[in-house]
């Protein structure tokens, strides 16, 4: 006989208090129930049943058998779920973190061909400036950029940024352009306050060395594009990434601080919770995706 049959033929009638009741929930006969379970028990050499003429009950060895068996049987039973799922066509809740300044200018204008692909899907696109648990505060996935940070979620690459010191060349007619990381000090500069290093930018000079420039600012503000209005303004030099001022750079609106400079690239990145499967609605989401910044790089923004 099938061993899972078995277990779940025994399991029944433990949950069912009795062979009668189990038969009824299993939508066999009794006596194939009682088959099973004594099947069950002679392949194991050990007795799972109290059997009296009022009652069915498990012996100390049924319960702790009926424990792992239970346990067995409800892997088995999300196993099938999971194949049925899969196969399925994505749909449901969609919760997704993203910076809101890559939500804004780059995220946002993609979701109506995603959400015309697939109509059973709805998204809930939180933007935010913070670092969020996924698990925890219940999101699906995240779109991250830089360095990640948690090395227990699953991620997947979809392009790359750069950074660079802009700022309107206004600004640099007024205070000068900085020929050097050094000549950072007697600049105006413009900080992103979210930012867990703080006032600090992470810089290469010519010759390859990394530099950490802790700098003083007289500006500093929790969103991206605040930052790039405000070195267009020409108050300041900003430290952003491509996909932000790489449109106000083609139209002259910025310009590149200190050229000389090798640009810091960064990765971006669909970051999602661990597991040996992917949700189809979270798979399908990230493969979009991938597809749809596939042309974008560094500076193709």
């Amino acid at each position: 006989m099938d061993r899972l049959t078995e277990m779940e033929a025994f399991a029944t009638v433990v949950d069912q208090g009795g062979f009668t009741d189990a038969a009824k929930k299993m939508g066999i006969s009794k006596s194939a129930v009682s088959k099973h379970v004594s099947s069950l028990e002679a392949r194991l050499g050990a007795r799972l049943l109290n059997r009296t003429t009022r009652r069915v009950s498990p012996t100390e060895i049924g319960l702790a058998y009926y424990d792992r068996a239970r346990r067995v049987l409800n892997d088995a039973g999300e196993a099938d779920a999971l194949v049925t799922s899969m196969q399925s066509a994505p749909s449901g809740l969609l919760r997704i973190s993203v910076a809101t300044d890559f939500g804004v200018n780059h995220l946002s204008p993609a979701l109506s061909d995603f959400l015309a692909d697939f109509p059973d899907i709805t998204v809930n696109m939180v933007l935010n400036n913070r670092y969020v648990e996924l698990i925890s505060e219940g999101f699906d996935m995240a779109v991250r950029i830089g360095e990640l940070e948690d090395s227990t979620l699953r991620a997947r690459k979809l392009t790359e940024t750069t950074k660079r010191m802009i700022a309107s060349p206004g600004y640099f007619e007024k205070y000068g352009r900085p020929e050097k990381i050094d000549d950072l000090n007697d600049h105006k500069l413009l900080h992103y306050s979210n930012q867990s290093s703080g006032n600090m930018w992470k810089l290469t000079s010519p010759s390859g060395e990394k530099r950490q420039v802790r700098t003083a600012g007289w500006l500093s503000v929790n969103d991206g594009q605040s930052l790039l209005n405000a070195a267009i303004s020409g108050l300041g030099i900003a430290y952003l990434p491509s996909f932000l001022y790489a449109d106000a750079m083609e139209k002259g609106l910025v310009e590149d601080a200190i050229p000389d400079l090798p640009p810091e690239t960064q990765g971006i990145y669909a970051v999602y919770p661990p597991g040996r499967f992917t949700q189809p609605k979270v798979r399908a989401f990230i493969d979009f995706l991938a597809h749809t910044f596939a042309e974008k790089g560094p500076t193709d923004w």
